[in-house]
């Protein structure tokens, strides 16, 4: 050994998990001309070091436990052998391996440009200078030391100590042996000294089931792919959704999701969680007999609050291991695709919890997060904010919405809470807010990072499909990022939603006082691409069920709830209706029970889930119902004015050859009998009629017929006898002679 080196006191740093960088001292050094090994094995009371050359017998350091030295002849691989308690062991040193991120991966970190961080980051089961293991990166630019824990080393955070990667904030370390499956944490000490709670990996892809919190080492899904090309996954059916699915996704196709929240969508015995491969099999199942193109999944990243339902998640790139594994959640996106269903993820970019484990001050240090709580706390939620004016945060965010596009093959992300992001005094009163540059209340960091992840989206993944929910009147929300505007696919039309239930909730004697609730949408119907949602927030926290809005008692609430369903789906906007509503549940949603599936053997809500169906069917069957969303051109009013009747009748449009469609609602329970203007002579088919004796109505309707003459009427060329049963919504399809 080198005369004084290493130092007593770096020995006593290491043995004290109090050094900044062991590399410098651990593993083997060249030192005046002759070569030293240093290892750190606190269980050991003997040390042996194995070489080419023969073993050699490491000396103690003396008053430091577990701290070795060796002289050897000459550089070359070793394996160590520690002896103590009546025990053996054999292990490769983690400080014999030099670093694993390459010069590229640093620049990128170093820039907040790493687009795709989870390869970078992470742990990562890898063959290494030849060794199989495990390489650890996280960023934490403030700490002092940083260890990867877990059983294989007892938890202790002086053993595996990380390198520090010079000024990006990186720490790495590849770590011999570790196998899929294994739990790990970071142990973190803070600039001050101070040890922090144990933090789960912030791109960790698996985790222990809550309450439990550990990051848990997994391949990859794409790493499997890779490995089991052979087999095929079903990718030819597949197949033929990706090749496809640009246009599936896009404002021309039809759109009608299904909103899901996993967990309580139905149970299994004893009230367990279903696995993911149970909800391929029975909700894949459900949305394609129901006709629904999409499901949206409620927050499937890993959170450890149920009563959350995943909208204050910690493990961004962890699919929650409730369902089950990473590849098996691939799996059922897979199986969606083979179906011909699309997959879009809810996606929180707005906020985090304080949960401990979690990326609050991460490295003692407001890292993720503002320091100011004027900026970075959300008081509705007691969460707190991401920092998006700081270069590695936004890069952690965008990178995380390409993650799943790419990696498990979701169709598209519904970014929650826009409207939150996008102004500095959301929910703030005067004085508990920071204003902008410009003294104004825009959150132009928020905005900017909103418009670099969705240009890195559809860069990246042209065929994807992104959508906001934003509540206010922002303007450019689905306008391109070129255009000036925020660059989603599409924004939930949460004016539509809260005017029309609005109205619904009326006794029919007063919905003529309101009638511009249901027409005002129009107005702004192409101002953005919308969504039309009733979403899982208008059955919560004491607001009933849809059916239990509806005014009226049995079967006239029924009635009220198909004509609605009737006016959405033939609105101009794509669709989106939340588990359970379209087979009319009673009660309130819970997140702690599946649904009441019982009641699909009950007559009335089997007719609504009937109704459902075939508006599903008929609005993907028929072009003028879907392909001018969002144009104006695929629209024109017949009745917006009809008040006192409660009346609303309209046209709906596609290419010049599609066959138009018209749509009349009555909103009373009165049947009305009227000449309807009507855009063309000749048969229209009464293609749909809510008040069908099938939906569990009246059979009242024009048996199936209206024939239209020349005579012109309400601005339309051509005019029939329309009969609109009370409380009904029917839909008429021309057909050409």
């Amino acid at each position: 050994m080198g005369a004084g080196w290493p130092r007593d006191e770096d020995a006593r740093a290491i043995a004290a998990g109090r050094h900044a960088d062991p590399f410098s001292i651990l593993g083997l050094h060249q030192h005046q001309g002759g070569w030293t090994l240093a290892a750190f094995v606190p269980d050991a009371e003997r040390l042996i070091v194995e070489t080419p050359d023969g073993e050699f017998s490491a000396r103690a350091w003396p008053g430091v436990s577990g701290f070795f030295t060796c002289d050897l002849p000459g550089w070359s691989g070793y394996l160590l052998r520690a002896e103590g308690a009546g025990w053996s062991w054999s292990f490769k040193d983690p400080y014999s391996f030099g670093p694993v991120l390459g010069e590229l991966d640093e620049y990128l970190l170093g820039q907040g440009q790493h687009q795709r961080l989870w390869q970078a980051l992470g742990g990562h089961l890898i063959t290494h200078e030849g060794v199989d293991g495990a390489h650890f990166a996280v960023w934490a630019p403030n700490a002092e030391r940083v260890s990867v824990v877990g059983g294989f080393n007892t938890w202790d955070g002086r053993r595996h100590v990380m390198r520090k990667r010079g000024a990006t904030g990186i720490w790495e370390i590849f770590i011999p042996a570790l196998a899929e499956g294994e739990s790990y944490k970071y142990e973190i000490r803070a600039a001050d000294g101070v040890i922090l709670p144990l933090k789960a990996d912030p791109v960790g892809f698996d985790s222990e089931h809550p309450p439990r919190n550990a990051s848990v080492l997994r391949r990859l899904p794409e790493e499997h792919r890779e490995e089991s090309r052979e087999g095929n996954r079903g990718a030819d059916t597949e197949g033929d959704w990706l090749t496809h699915r640009g246009l599936r996704n896009s404002v021309d196709a039809p759109i009608s999701i299904y909103e899901v929240h996993s967990g309580s969508w139905r149970r299994g015995p004893g009230g367990r969680f279903l696995s993911w491969a149970e909800l391929g099999e029975q909700l894949l199942g459900y949305v394609e007999w129901m006709g629904y193109t999409h499901i949206e999944l409620l927050p499937i990243s890993e959170f450890p609050f149920d009563g959350s339902w995943g909208y204050q998640p910690i493990g961004l790139f962890a699919p929650t291991v409730r369902h089950g594994t990473p590849d098996e959640f691939r799996a059922f996106i897979a199986l969606a695709h083979q179906r011909g269903i699309g997959v879009i993820l809810d996606w929180v970019p707005g906020h985090f919890p304080t949960d401990p484990h979690g990326l609050g001050r991460f490295d003692g240090t407001a890292l993720y997060e503002h320091q100011d709580p004027k900026e970075g706390f959300h008081q509705d939620w007691n969460t707190l904010i991401y920092n998006y004016g700081r270069a590695e945060v936004s890069n952690y965010l965008i990178s995380n919405a390409l993650y799943w596009l790419e990696v498990y093959g979701a169709d598209g992300l519904r970014v929650d809470a826009v409207a939150s992001m996008l102004y500095r005094d959301y929910s703030r009163e005067v004085g508990q807010w920071v204003p902008n540059r410009d003294g104004g209340r825009e959150n132009y960091e928020a905005i900017a990072m909103l418009q670099a992840m969705n240009s890195a989206v559809y860069g990246h993944c042209p065929w994807a499909l992104t959508a906001a929910e934003e509540s206010t009147s922002f303007p450019g929300v689905s306008r391109p990022v070129d255009r000036g505007g925020l660059g989603f696919g599409f924004k939930w039309n949460m004016g539509w939603m809260n005017d029309s239930l609005d109205y619904m909730r009326l006794d029919p004697v007063y919905r003529r006082f309101h009638h511009n609730k249901m027409t005002f949408a129009s107005s702004y119907a192409y101002s953005e691409n919308f969504i039309l949602p009733i979403s899982h927030d208008e059955v919560v926290h004491g607001k009933g069920s849809m059916i239990g809005k509806m005014p009226g008692e049995g079967a006239q609430a029924f009635a009220n709830l198909r004509a609605f369903y009737g006016f959405m789906w033939g609105h101009p906007g794509k669709k989106l209706l939340f588990m359970g509503q379209d087979f009319a549940q009673g009660r309130e949603w819970s997140h702690d029970r599946g649904l009441d599936w019982d009641l699909e053997g009950v007559a009335a809500h089997q007719g609504v889930q009937a109704w459902v169906r075939d508006l599903n069917h008929l609005y993907r069957a028929t072009p003028a119902l879907h392909l001018h969303d969002s144009r104006p051109e695929g629209f024109s009013w017949i009745l917006a004015d009809e008040a006192e009747a409660s009346v609303f009748a309209w046209a709906r449009f596609g290419k010049a050859d599609d066959a138009p469609v018209v749509v009349a609602v009555n909103m009373t329970p009165v049947e009305r009998q009227i000449r309807l203007g009507l855009p063309a002579k000749g048969r229209w088919r009464e293609a749909l009629n809510s008040d069908s004796q099938r939906y569990g109505g009246g059979n009242l309707g024009n048996l199936g017929v209206v024939l239209a003459g020349n005579e012109g009427a309400h601005g339309m060329p051509a005019s029939g006898m329309v009969v609109l049963p009370p409380l009904s919504a029917v839909f008429l399809v021309h057909e050409k002679e």
